[in-house]
């Protein structure tokens, strides 16, 4: 059975006054243009072609929202970072997910998407920085560890970590969309922020990509 069986297109919004009802609770997804964040979308949720993928990077424009079951919401954010896009595009993005993230007040968490071979870019910073300064949690998915050995992978991991804040605010991942490793571990985290509870990692030590040293989803 799928994770999410009632998983639907709700709408999409390019004005903060075009955004459904501030009812229910959400969580955002977003991440660098390229980065795999449609992919991710469509593997957590199980559903094949629910978020726009394209060989394209930029092709998500608009504030997509998915409602995964009645009251719970998934909100794909325009990728950053696309040098292509117009800089008045890239200005009106800006004004439009300060907004969301300032306003928003279903928002419960984010789940940034990063490619794992170039994490914490400038780009990658700043929206933590945007999505963290309502003190809402964040999870940072590592997509394409498939691409990377496993000690590799694992080096990334632990890099990224000793670079998070120790208050346990934002947390960290390894994932492949292509391979299936991380997704259970996503999805658990999705759910979690969905319901307001920040997510536990596992001590750090020796990862293995296939998930024996990823987060622990805890209450």
């Amino acid at each position: 059975m799928a994770a999410y069986p009632e998983v639907r297109f709700l709408t999409s919004a390019n004005k903060l006054g075009q955004l459904p009802p501030d009812t229910g609770v959400e969580v955002a997804v977003v991440g660098r243009s390229n980065a795999g964040k449609s992919s991710a979308i469509n593997a957590v949720t199980q559903r094949k072609g629910l978020a726009r993928t394209s060989k394209s990077p930029g092709a998500t424009r608009l504030l997509n929202f998915f409602e995964l079951q009645a009251g719970r919401r998934l909100v794909d954010l325009p990728g950053y970072g696309f040098a292509r896009v117009a800089g008045e595009m890239r200005a009106h993005w800006g004004t439009l997910l300060t907004g969301y993230f300032g306003k928003r007040e279903s928002l419960r968490g984010t789940i940034v998407v990063m490619d794992v071979r170039h994490p914490l870019t400038d780009h990658d910073q700043d929206m933590l920085q945007l999505a963290t300064s309502r003190d809402l949690p964040v999870h940072i998915l590592l997509t394409k560890a498939d691409k990377l050995g496993r000690g590799a992978a694992g080096n990334a991991l632990q890099g990224v970590r000793r670079k998070l804040p120790r208050d346990g605010l934002v947390t960290v991942q390894l994932f492949s969309a292509h391979s299936g490793d991380g997704v259970q571990e996503a999805r658990g985290a999705l759910e979690k922020l969905l319901d307001g509870k920040r997510i536990k990692e596992t001590p750090a030590g020796p990862v293995d990509p296939a998930g024996a040293n990823q987060p622990g989803i805890g209450g």
